[in-house]
């Protein structure tokens, strides 16, 4: 996500350097079915339509570019050569390795989940109907949250990247204009936001391709002009690895933070033209294409600029002069890379907000269709966009967008804060989400090599997942705790999420009860028609028929 205020990646400063790129009824559990060899499948119906009401005409390609259109973005362009300023060349590598394995597991894990129940709750309602219905009822509320502050962000961060072409045209009416861009693109039709975010995605997709080109043509001395040519940097001073491992597990953050938004391909699912086919295909090549552009990306950034140049220190987008990839385009002859960078960067910009405003407006229908959210959420337009979700939505992204022009900004930083944690918890959700899904599904009797895509690294994938997962969530603040200088004000911001997350979850199972589901409890849907019929609704046995999502 976009980089609102520049700080060095000292011992207190790692997560919020990170962070900043980033960032009611009770559903009754119908009995189990009789135990089968095959996997109950969700019901057909046409491929027009989807969670009631809901348009399923996003493609393949659209799901592809909308997770990579939702993980490169400035913690690549920008955060990258921190990372590697940090932990060496090696340690930034190793780092983004790690927590690119991570990902896959947990894309293999909401793939699974997604091709066979492809609803816009995603992990939300995976949570409520395989973990506890508080659960679920948390991880959806905290992700709206937390893509509805994202807006907010990304519009601050417009304005200072318009600021280099017009510098004396105020911010604000950049803004406001980005704004009207995101809701209009979003309240045409889905196909509407897939299109946009689909050539988004590509004019970053692009950037990296020809980075990576050039990068090599450098390496191997094809294109003069980088001061040190070969693999020199790679052994200066204490690299490749610099700093050990407490520094590659603060790189490891960062690269966490970076990779966030791959799960927006579970939200889009709920409107894939047909999720059976399209989610495994973009679950493959989504890891493989991000994977392969931040390793690369950060082999030729730590082998072209040694790790020890200040200029990788910054995090200011507004400063894209230092950007990792601007200081590699100009060691190549291109005198027009901050430019070229800076319209690279806005397009980065527009797509997280475009994709949060997507996504949160989503969730937020989802959590209303569901009931645990107000009806009026739930309401369509003729398109099949959910207008009152998508005003809210809107509306609570320029307040808190407004809060960071006024005052000391205190509310904007603190809003903020409380979001930070959320991508975090919504892997933990879905690690968890997978497992007890799987476990119930074989427990009941059922064969998961019939599901449409089963993950391959059951049981280890999810737990391997949730495991480094919550080792990066809890170990935020470890630098400043293992040098006994602890500053307890930055300590509770780091964290204060968790406690609002557990707050809601709690708060639920107080008003509405519930708890831990049985496995046995759980519940699979019917049985498909063709499996060569598109997908369409996934039914809802438990939901009464009053809550389906009224057309206006």
């Amino acid at each position: 996500m976009a980089v609102l205020i520049e700080s060095r990646l000292s011992s207190r400063g790692t997560y919020r350097a990170a962070r900043m790129f980033h960032h009611i009824r009770r559903i009754p559990f119908a009995i189990r079915s009789e135990p089968s060899d095959s996997v109950p499948m969700p019901e057909h119906t046409t491929a027009s339509t989807a969670t009631p009401g809901l348009r399923r005409t996003l493609r393949a390609r659209h799901l592809t570019m909308i997770a990579i259109g939702g993980s490169i973005g400035t913690g690549l362009f920008v955060a990258s050569g921190a990372s590697v300023s940090q932990a060496g060349p090696g340690g930034a590598l190793a780092a983004y390795v790690l927590i690119g394995a991570m990902v896959y597991c947990l894309m293999t894990s909401l793939g699974e989940l997604a091709a066979y129940m492809p609803v816009p709750g995603s992990f939300a309602t995976y949570g409520a109907r395989y973990v506890d219905e508080g659960f679920g009822f948390a991880l959806g509320w905290n992700y709206w949250y937390n893509w509805a502050v994202t807006i907010a962000v990304e519009l601050a961060a417009a304005q200072l990247v318009m600021h280099y072409w017009f510098p004396d045209v105020p911010g604000v009416l950049w803004s406001a204009g980005f704004l009207a861009v995101m809701f209009l693109l979003n309240a045409i039709s889905v196909r509407g936001f897939g299109e946009a975010e689909y050539w988004f995605a590509l004019i970053k997709v692009v950037t990296v391709l020809c980075f990576i080109a050039i990068g090599l043509a450098m390496i191997f001395g094809i294109i003069k002009g980088a001061p040190e040519s070969g693999l020199h940097n790679l052994t200066i001073g204490d690299a490749p690895f610099v700093g050990g491992l407490p520094a590659m597990i603060g790189v490891a953050m960062i690269a966490g933070f970076s990779f966030q938004g791959t799960e927006l391909i579970g939200v889009a699912a709920g409107e894939s033209a047909d999720p059976a086919r399209t989610i495994p295909r973009a679950v493959r090549q989504v890891f493989w294409r991000i994977l392969l552009f931040y390793v690369l990306a950060i082999f030729i950034i730590g082998v072209l600029v040694p790790y020890t140049d200040p200029n990788l220190l910054s995090t200011d987008v507004a400063n894209l002069g230092v950007s990792p990839f601007t200081l590699v385009f100009r060691h190549a002859g291109l005198a027009f890379a901050a430019g070229l960078m800076n319209a690279v960067i806005l397009t980065a910009v527009l797509s997280a907000g475009n994709s949060g405003m997507y996504a949160s407006t989503r969730m937020l229908y989802n959590l209303a269709t569901e009931g645990r959210a107000p009806r009026m959420f739930a309401r369509l337009s003729k398109n099949g966009v959910p207008r009152n979700a998508l005003l809210a939505t809107t509306a609570v992204g320029a307040l808190c967008f407004l809060s960071s022009l006024y005052g000391d900004k205190t509310v904007y930083l603190w809003l903020l804060n409380t979001s930070g944690m959320t991508g975090f918890v919504a892997w933990l959700g879905i690690a968890i989400s997978h497992y007890r899904f799987r476990k119930g599904l074989v427990l009941q009797g059922h064969d998961p090599a019939h599901l449409p895509y089963h993950s391959p690294f059951f049981p280890y994938g999810p737990l391997f997942a949730f495991g480094l997962c919550l080792v990066i969530t809890l170990g935020q603040n470890y630098q400043a705790f293992a040098s006994g200088k602890i500053d307890w004000a930055e300590v509770t911001a780091t964290y204060i999420g968790i406690p609002i997350f557990l707050a809601v979850w709690v708060g639920y199972r107080l008003v509405r009860g519930g708890g831990l589901i049985r496995y046995q409890d759980m519940h699979f849907p019917r049985p498909p028609v063709a499996r060569d019929t598109p997908a369409g609704p996934l039914p809802d046995p438990g939901l009464p028929a009053a809550a389906t999502s009224p057309q206006r």
